[in-house]
């Protein structure tokens, strides 16, 4: 039996190898803090959250790096997407900005991320943290490095 530990097999493409991990249950960073994959598309990934307590930082909001952790995430997912078989990425950069705090009284939030270039050895993507009612709390970019 394979684990999500295991690595990537190398005859899936990007988008497959994501899906193969969504049917083992989900990332572990993401059952650690309670992110769901809400979207997984060929140079799209949409994930979603419930920020609670358990997400606080000392002074009684959110911690930045769940922002971070989710834009990271989204953004990251949607580079791997496109990749084909036997591509894998790691991040090179990530810039987050924050717009708003985040408390347990946000309520649901979602991090989109989409690709705005890739090419044969980096890839770009951009990605936003918003509320309900599409308030942006975070956004951020990326830049991956592509190793084929």
């Amino acid at each position: 039996m394979t684990t999500i530990s295991d690595p990537p097999a190398v005859e899936l493409s990007g988008i497959e190898q994501l899906r193969a991990t969504l049917l083992q249950g989900g990332p572990p960073i993401g059952r650690l803090i309670g992110m769901e994959v809400e979207a997984l598309e060929i140079g799209r990934a949409v994930f979603s959250l419930l920020p609670g307590e358990q997400h606080y930082n000392p002074i009684g909001m959110v911690h930045g790096g769940i922002a971070a952790t989710m834009l990271d995430s989204a953004m990251g997912c949607a580079v791997h997407s496109t990749l084909p078989p036997g591509a894998r990425f790691t991040t090179l950069d990530l810039h987050v900005h924050y717009t708003r705090a985040i408390t347990a009284d946000t309520g649901r939030v979602v991090a989109i991320g989409e690709t705005v270039h890739v090419g044969g050895r980096t890839a770009t993507a951009e990605g936003r943290v918003v509320d309900e009612a599409g308030t942006v709390l975070a956004h951020g970019t990326t830049t991956c490095l592509i190793m084929r």
